[in-house]
């Protein structure tokens, strides 16, 4: 026998072992063969007859292995749920017929020739001509009737004439055909029908099988078959089915038919039904064809006449019209046969006449159209209609009947509705037709435009603006821009102006340029929600911020148009190179004024929107080039300021709008500001708008006073960074003629009224700019010292400006001057309010002169302190006591923003894309910004004394009086009694200038009470509203926060309840049990105590390290360091230093609103983010402690003294905070002063008030969840705890029968060893029990957690006493309960009575039996039955089947 190859041998080996076996002829195991190719013939030859080669191709055989496989019944074919929604792409039918058809045979295979045999052969008719004879449509004078659908005359006539022609040469057969019918017809007419045969298939059901009474079938007519052969097939099966019909009953057939209708597939069904209903419309009409003459010759015999015929088709048609599955084509065919039956003369729109041509053929639904409409509906309906508008945009009313020559009934869809609706007008706006492209946008335009002034708010479900944008708005007025028709891209233009520019949101963002830091604004950016990316925290935040905003500027451009403007509008625009095609319209097309205009406009929104939108448009080609020479010339025709002159093109001519543009595009940034005036050549357009007075200008008046104010304030926003200040020197004897003559404005208010709030911007722009000078003067003397103290290998110094303090001081008598005049004129109403911008403008320059004069080592000091006395004197404390003052304060609270949210609410279309002020159809007079609001005046006033204040400290006491004002105080306390603002772009501007006021206010409190020894009493209310400040200012205004910290939250005097018995009154508390019920930790805690402190004690322990505490919170808001730098150079006026008049975004306040926990949430997540060793440490570092202590402190001083301020933050959000100490180290909370003050806190939130608020389902900041943190908390507690009592009420207080139940499942189920440890005892538990037990437990789960824990021993009442009350409590509930419940619960609770019965051990069942009521005073916190009520022990004994024996209860152990 032949070895088998074994591993190691060789292909030598192999070849030996092949020559042996060849050898020995031996026959081999398998056999191989070739099998048959059917397509060559048999498998023993080839194509040539040769036999085949064994190598072509191998077959194995196996012995005992048949060579067919056995037959199997195949299965179902199955059928693909997703072949369908696949994608399929197209193929080439010629390699997929060669693919599939591989041999002739297999198409030509089995064919079968139709039957033609039966088919009639129609011959031309012979004529005696050479030619046929030419037809025309007069000769034919019978129509044939059509088909369903409609035909023109040319093709009725073609099909009667070929009717005539077949029915000319087969009249015999048609004949006796006719014949025929009718004689069956009157048979079946004549035979009474059974009630339930006819009923279900002519009247109520479907009628697509057939019919009693039918001759013939209609479904199987053996078309295909031999002709006598098919027919007579078919009309067997017909019999048949009639007599089955005819034997069944009503309800048998409907059985049936329900029964057919359900095995059916519905397209075959719908096939059936569409064939039956042509089938019964060709039968109708030939029938009808047929009955003509018949009816006449036998009238007696019918009376009905053909009309009630009609009626009963069409009621037949409008039942069908429910089945069938296109009702469009229903719909036409009903019409079609109505019309021709019903319409008559007097119902058609016109009267044919003979003589008209083509006329002797009525074709009525070719007249359709020119009926009268059909009346609007009259009745309201709560169904929603489309909404129509009007061409200027109005809504029109679904039930408003309008004339038809408006021109709004050019529409399909419901027209009798007049108006378009914004599909249509998307559509018309892509027209061919210039006009309707122009009109579709104009129209678009004002529905824009009442959109946004809330004209829809009521009538409109939803956003409309939103549905525009959502359908491709922005995109189809781009593509509009690129027209090249001029209307069409001026009402594109028109309509993107609308969309986008809000006029009165400019006109008040100009109001507010001269305010306190009105300069600055906030960017027009939206909050776009995007994909949260956890990147690690860097220590250079800067650096952090400016990898940030490029990563989103790449996100960005990857992104396509569409998907970027759906968050950002202005953004999806610039996508678009819209400014690209804005140059080109004003460079090449130069379009009317009214458009350059409404561009200009909506490049200064796109301005706003960002710094890299700034950089855009100052780096577009030629735009700004564009801009400044032709709307910023030097020389112009003087022929503009002529009277009545109308203009034609606005280039070549100065526009207010194009310098207003200038100036949003230089508060972009100190270098776009440097390009503007330099490359741009800015500088010698300003010389030119300011040297001349705006009377000399040759200009109209108006449009003069409005470039010589924006001139002013591009001036002044180039000072505010340093920049342009060798024009001051130039234009000085300008400025020396312009600033007296402000003082004559007072006159001017009854003789130029048309003018005069014009003239008043001009000069509050003429202050700014003074004010702006002064202070970049004010920066020389420190920038020169610098540069003297600095080496020569230092890096580039900035040089001081070319301004000495010595030439801007002479303007501050005449500034003083003019303030005077405009305050003589307080006593009359309507000047003084005139006035009041101008009167804010002087103050807010004197309150920076003298800032800075005070700095200035060339003034005498001596010589400022008499200035500063005699303003005091002879200004500021008479105005202060003028009664036109004490109206201003009383108006603060009706005016303020914080105290009336509703006055800066979102507007009626805001769109999160699209940012918007809010301002449209302007703000009331009784409000921030309207007329009448008096913080403008008063936060100037302010300033001014807060800054002669801080010169002059004996100044102080004199302005004590402001602080006793009645309206001030309240105003106060409503403020910081009211719940947080809501932030948005409406009412963060608003919201800033009046945090501007309420800091000013607090400063001079601050100096107060350094100085008034009778300040006390407003001390409480203004720390109060400083914490309220604190927790509310904006980003841009990090200074103020830093201010506030350094002087007015940790100040100890503006606390007075620290001095004036507030810890002796939270110790008396304590004693009355009014704040707390029991002390939560006990002598024999873990934690190695002495005695724990009072509260009081702790308090003044807290009280006097305020210092202390406000360097800790000092330190962990370091974070915010680039920011303050950046906000400190604007607040205190550091020109040189100032990189952007632009704000942050405001996404939110600088600081949480929990920031007093701030220091143990960084910590917290320092400690848990980094791998730190603290836990593995036998003690903590000391700064760690410290920090957490003076933490700790604050925060019991705030609940205890200032427990309002904390409102805003939740219960849950604080107890989640305190539980940050037992997860930040090991054995940080056994520390002493760590231990007391948590202590201290737990007490104040175990208080019924905060514990009834408590809600820990509620989303809090910073956590993902609740549940996570506590399961956080029962890890670290099985760890580290060491059975401490505090930590223990940690872990208790969430397992309170009112919260998730799956925090108890946690401890009773993966964490149950933690109920060896929480021994807390039930003395010392600061909550009641009865939170724990009611309602009863419901969760069959931790039922049978409870008694589990119970029975094995793992839950004691030594180890665990509290929730081994809990545990019985519920348990005996559950087992004693009665309720009708489902069958399972009742097993269970049968099931656990019996094995509670059943139990070894005696305590434990007579407790889960005996139990009573919860009781703290007993030893196992809880009463005991002596006997169990009558119904339990009934229950029981009916439960265990048997006598209970001894009914005594367990002693107490």
């Amino acid at each position: 026998m032949l070895s088998r190859p074994k591993p190691g041998e060789s292909e030598a080996d192999l070849l030996r072992f092949q020559n042996e076996f060849l050898s020995v002829k031996a026959s081999p195991a398998v056999k191989i063969v070739k099998k048959a190719d059917k397509r060559k013939g048999d498998a023993g030859s080839g194509d040539d007859g040769r036999p085949p080669l064994q190598h072509d191709r191998d077959v194995v055989m196996l012995d005992d292995f048949p060579d067919e496989p056995p037959p199997l019944t195949p299965g179902p074919p199955k059928k693909s749920r997703f072949k369908g929604t696949r994608v399929h792409f197209e193929e080439d039918p010629g390699e997929r017929l060669d693919r599939a058809d591989q041999h002739i045979t297999a198409v030509f295979n089995k064919i079968i020739e139709r039957d033609t045999s039966s088919v009639r052969v129609t011959t031309p008719v012979f004529t005696g001509g050479p030619f046929p004879t030419v037809f025309h449509r007069s000769e034919i004078k019978h129509e044939a009737k059509s088909a369903p659908g409609r035909k023109s005359i040319f093709a009725q006539k073609i099909a009667a004439k070929r009717a005539a022609e077949v029915t000319q040469i087969s009249v015999t057969v048609d004949c006796d055909a006719t014949e025929q019918m009718n004689a069956e017809e009157a048979v079946l007419e004549g035979a009474p029908h059974p009630e339930p045969l006819r009923t279900p298939f002519c009247v109520d059901e479907d009628k697509s099988f057939g019919s009693l009474s039918s001759g013939c079938p209609r479904i199987v007519t053996g078309e295909g078959l031999r002709s006598l052969s098919g027919e007579q097939e078919a009309q067997n099966i017909h019999k048949e089915n009639l007599e089955r019909l005819k034997s069944m009953s009503k309800e048998q057939i409907l059985q049936e038919q329900k029964q057919l209708l359900a095995q059916l597939d519905p397209n075959l069904l719908a096939f059936l039904k569409s064939r039956h209903s042509t089938t019964t419309t060709k039968g109708g009409e030939e029938k009808m064809e047929h009955e003509k003459p018949w009816k006449s010759m036998h009238s007696a015999a019918q009376p009905a006449p053909q009309q009630e015929k009609g009626e009963i088709l069409k009621a037949n048609l409008s039942q069908e019209s429910i089945i069938e599955e296109d009702p469009d084509t229903e719909k036409s065919l009903r019409t079609e046969i109505s019309t021709k039956m019903n319409v008559t003369d007097d119902d058609l729109p016109v009267k044919p006449q003979k003589e008209w041509l083509h006329m002797d053929s009525v074709e009525f639904e070719k007249l359709e159209w020119m009926k009268d409409l059909p009346q609007p509906r009259q009745k309201k309906t709560k169904k929603g209609m489309q909404a129509r508008f009007s061409l200027k945009g109005e809504l029109i009313p679904p039930d408003k009947d309008l004339p038809t020559h408006l021109g709004l009934h050019h529409h399909g869809e419901e027209a009798e509705r007049a108006g378009y609706s914004l599909q249509e007008l998307f559509h018309l706006s892509r027209s061919q037709v210039i006009q309707q492209r122009t009109l579709a946008l104009q129209v678009l335009a004002c529905v824009v435009q009442k959109a946004k002034a809330g004209e829809f708010a009521t009538l409109l479900k939803g956003s409309i603006l939103q549905v525009l944008l959502d359908a491709g708005f922005l995109f189809l007025l781009r593509f509009s821009i690129d027209d090249s028709v001029d209307n069409v891209i001026a009402a594109a233009i028109h309509a993107l102006h609308a969309l986008l520019v809000s006029p009165e949101d400019e006109e008040y963002l100009d109001k507010t340029f001269s305010w306190y830091q009105g300069m600055t604004f906030h960017p027009f950016t939206p909050n776009k929600e995007e994909e949260k990316e956890d990147d690690d925290e860097e220590e250079d935040n800067e650096l952090k911020s400016t990898q940030k905003t490029a990563g989103r500027k790449s996100k960005d451009e990857n992104k396509p148009d569409p998907e970027v403007a759906r968050y950002d509008v202005v953004k999806g625009l610039l996508k678009t190179k819209i400014l690209h095609r804005i140059r080109y319209l004003l460079e090449v097309m130069q379009p009317v004024p009214l458009v350059v205009l409404e561009i200009l406009d909506i490049l200064t929104y796109i301005t706003r929107h960002s710094i890299e939108a700034c950089s855009q448009v100052l780096n577009c080609p030629r735009l700004i080039e564009t801009v400044v020479r032709e709307f910023l010339p030097t020389q112009w025709s003087s022929r503009v300021a002529e009277p009545g002159q109308l203009l034609t093109s606005l280039h070549g001519v100065p526009c207010a709008t194009a310098m207003k543009l200038i100036r949003v595009l230089a508060s972009g940034g100190r270098n776009g500001a440097a390009r503007l005036l330099n490359k741009f050549e800015m500088k010698s357009r300003l010389s030119r708008f300011i040297a001349e007075e705006p009377q000399d200008l040759p200009l109209r008046t108006e449009d003069a006073i409005r470039i010589n104010t924006e001139a002013f304030r591009l001036w002044a926003v180039a000072a505010g960074y340093g920049q342009a200040c060798d024009l001051y020197r130039d234009l000085y004897p300008v400025l020396m003629r312009v600033i007296p003559s402000l003082s004559q404005l007072a006159s001017d208010f009854l003789i130029k009224k048309s003018t005069f709030e014009l003239s008043v911007q001009r000069a509050v722009a003429v202050m700014t700019l003074l004010t702006q000078v002064t202070q970049t003067a004010g920066c020389r003397a420190e920038l020169q010292a610098k540069l003297r103290r600095s080496d020569p290998e230092d890096g580039d110094l900035i040089p001081p400006p070319p301004i000495t303090w010595s030439q801007v001081s002479g303007f501050r008598p005449i500034a003083e001057s003019v303030l005077k005049q405009c305050l003589n004129d307080i006593s009359h109403l309507g000047t003084w309010q005139a006035l009041q911008p101008l009167n804010a403008a002087c103050m807010l320059y004197l309150g920076v002169y003298y800032s800075n004069c005070s700095q200035q080592p060339s003034v005498n000091a001596v010589d400022c302190l008499e200035e500063v006395e005699h303003l005091s004197s002879l200004v500021l404390l008479p105005l202060l006591s003028q009664p036109a003052m004490q109206t201003l304060w009383e108006m603060l609270r009706p005016c303020s923003a914080v105290c009336n949210p509703l006055s800066c609410s979102l507007a009626p279309e805001s769109l999160p894309s699209i940012i918007s002020l809010s301002c449209i159809g302007g703000k009331p007079p009784m409000s921030l910004l309207g007329s009448k609001s008096p913080f403008p005046f008063l936060t100037a006033l302010l300033v001014l004394v807060n800054n002669i204040t801080h010169i002059h400290k004996g100044l102080v006491n004199k302005y004590a009086a402001i602080f006793d004002e009645k309206g001030l105080e309240n105003y106060l306390v409503q403020c910081w009694t009211s719940g947080p603002p809501y932030l948005a772009p409406s009412s963060a501007w608003l919201l800033r200038h009046e945090y501007h006021f309420q800091f000013f206010v607090l400063a001079l409190a601050q100096k107060m009470a350094d100085t008034c020894p009778d300040y006390s009493q407003h001390a409480s209310l203004h720390h109060c509203v400083a914490m309220a400040l604190l927790s509310r200012l904006l980003p841009g205004s990090e200074h103020l926060a830093h201010e506030l910290l350094l002087g007015l939250i940790f100040n100890p005097k503006l606390i007075p309840e620290g001095k004036t018995g507030g810890p002796v009154a939270a110790d008396f508390s304590d004693l009355l049990n009014l704040g707390s019920k029991a002390k939560p930790v006990q002598p024999g805690s873990a934690a190695v105590l002495s005695s724990l402190p009072s509260r009081g004690a702790l308090l003044e322990d807290a009280f006097s390290h305020l210092p202390l505490i406000q360097s800790c919170y000092r330190s962990h808001f370091v974070y915010l360091e680039p920011a303050l730098v950046r906000s400190r150079n604007l607040y205190q006026g550091q020109t040189h230093l100032v990189q952007s008049m632009l704000l942050p975004e405001v996404k939110g306040p600088i600081l949480p609103s929990d920031w007093p926990f701030f220091p143990l949430i960084s910590l917290y997540n320092k400690v848990t983010s980094t791998e730190s060793q603290w836990a593995v440490l036998p003690s903590l570092p000391v700064d760690l402690v410290n920090t957490v202590t003076l933490t700790l402190q604050w925060a019991l001083l705030l609940e205890t003294w200032r427990a309002r301020v904390l409102q805003g933050i939740s219960a849950a959000a604080r107890l989640a905070r305190l539980m940050c100490i037992f997860l930040t180290g090991s054995n940080l909370f056994l520390e002493g002063p760590v231990h007391y003050y948590t202590a201290a806190l737990l007490s104040l939130y175990c208080q019924s008030k905060v514990l009834d608020s408590l809600n820990l389902d509620a989303a809090l900041p910073g956590l993902a969840s609740f549940y996570d943190l506590y399961i956080n908390l029962l890890e670290q507690f099985e760890s580290v705890s060491f059975g401490d009592s505090l930590f223990g009420i940690f872990v208790l207080l969430p397992l309170q029968r009112r919260f998730s139940v799956q925090l108890r499942m946690a401890v009773f189920g993966e964490h149950v060893g933690t109920l060896r440890a929480l021994g807390v005892p039930l003395q010392q538990f600061p909550l009641p029990l009865e939170k724990y037990l009611s309602p009863p437990e419901d969760n069959l789960s931790l039922l049978r957690q409870y008694f589990q824990t119970l029975v094995t021993g793992i839950l004691q009442q030594k180890r665990c006493p509290v929730l081994y009350v809990v545990a019985v409590g519920h348990i005996n509930s559950f087992i004693f309960s009665q309720d009708s419940t489902t069958q399972e619960v009742d097993a269970v609770r049968k099931n656990m009575l019996q094995k509670t019965w059943l139990l070894a051990d005696e305590v434990l069942k007579q407790h889960l039996l005996y139990y009573k009521l919860p009781n703290k005073d007993r030893p196992v916190g809880f009463d005991l039955y002596e006997e169990l009520p009558a119904i339990r022990m009934k229950y029981l004994c009916t439960m265990t089947k048997k006598e209970h024996r001894g009914n005594s209860p367990v002693p107490d152990s």
